[in-house]
């Protein structure tokens, strides 16, 4: 029975600081179960992502699936409007885990933290259902989403997958190999709850031999203006992190000004 409560009470709080995180920026958050809310949600990420209607980032009929399935599909909204989706899916029974495939936000909600907000949510969700933790990938060239990953959500790189999803054709990663960083977020680990409560999250203490690996500040930018300079990024940091992890090292931070934060495998005498 007080394992039973303690369960409640981390729900509970979960909810409130989902809660007070959607009201701070200015949305308001549920689920999408209606056939009509798919077909908006399907067309806002494909709109974020640049596809076409007859590419879809989500075909209509998986999404009704994953719906009646029991998945998550959460959705952000400023009155009416839909200008958020998240859609995650149940992993592996023995991870523990919910995957979270697919997350976006509408460039004209942007700098409103609606992304930390859904998930926020999402966690809610997850807790509430008895999942500890929730893992994703991200390209991690992207500066912008790697901060929003470690430093704002707490959540931990686990594995550097090369070409993940092979060729795609959208307007995000066409003429790209779609390298990803496998994310980990333990839904009940302190800082994740602190970042939850609202707590700025502080600089990652520097132990010595750890070093950095840099991004680029803007790789969007970079592809469009330079093609092939991002192209030369890609092959570097996707060497000096698999480089770095394959040799057990581990990612514990991120910094805008430095990049990846590594601490390399420790050694006992």
């Amino acid at each position: 029975m007080a394992e039973l409560m303690h369960d409640d009470a981390v729900v509970s709080s979960a909810r409130h600081d989902a809660d007070r995180a959607a009201a701070a920026s200015g949305v308001a958050i549920r689920e999408l179960g209606a056939v009509g809310e798919h077909a908006e949600a399907i067309a806002l990420l494909s709109r974020i992502w640049g596809r076409s209607p007859e590419n879809p980032v989500v075909p209509p009929e998986l999404m009704r699936a994953l719906s009646k399935a029991g998945n998550y599909i959460g959705g952000a909204f400023v009155g009416d409007r839909l200008v958020g989706v998240a859609i995650a899916f149940h992993a592996d029974p023995e991870r523990h885990a919910l995957y979270s495939h697919i997350a976006g936000i509408a460039a004209e909600s942007a700098g409103r933290s609606i992304g930390f907000a859904l998930k926020q949510h999402q966690r809610a969700w997850a807790l509430g259902r008895g999942i500890d933790a929730i893992e994703w990938t991200f390209d991690p060239l992207v500066a912008r989403n790697a901060h929003f990953n470690i430093t704002k959500l707490g959540a931990r790189p686990q594995e550097y997958l090369s070409d993940f999803y092979g060729a795609m054709t959208d307007g995000v990663n066409s003429d790209d190999e779609t390298d990803r960083l496998l994310m980990r977020w333990e839904l009940r680990d302190a800082g994740v709850v602190l970042r939850a409560h609202g707590s700025s999250a502080q600089p990652e203490t520097r132990m010595p031999g750890d070093r950095n690996v840099a991004v680029p500040p803007d790789i969007e930018g970079l592809r469009r203006d330079d093609r092939a300079a991002a192209q030369r990024w890609r092959f570097l940091v996707r060497e000096q992190l698999t480089g770095a992890l394959d040799a057990g090292g581990r990612i514990v931070g991120f910094d805008r000004a430095e990049g990846y934060i590594i601490r390399p495998e420790r050694t006992t005498a």
